[in-house]
């Protein structure tokens, strides 16, 4: 890496859209966070999500959990 080339960032992810199993089913992992922030933010849970989607409705709601707002 030269001294032009930013450092990269902690946590950074490739975008869902991109991932190779983005279209099969929502994880088990992901389902039961899901089912929490929905209940938390007083949304509706989909089941039917695939793995990308899901990710990207983690962070939806992420955003408006009443659990997380001081993160």
């Amino acid at each position: 890496m030269d001294k032009n080339t930013p450092p990269p960032k902690p946590g950074l992810q490739k975008d869902p859209d991109d991932w190779k199993t983005g279209d099969e089913p929502m994880t088990p992992a992901q389902r039961s966070y899901l089912e929490t922030l929905a209940r938390d933010s007083g949304e509706v849970f989909d089941e039917s999500l695939t793995k990308a989607e899901a990710s990207k409705r983690i962070d939806e709601l992420k955003q408006e959990s009443p659990r997380l707002a001081g993160e």
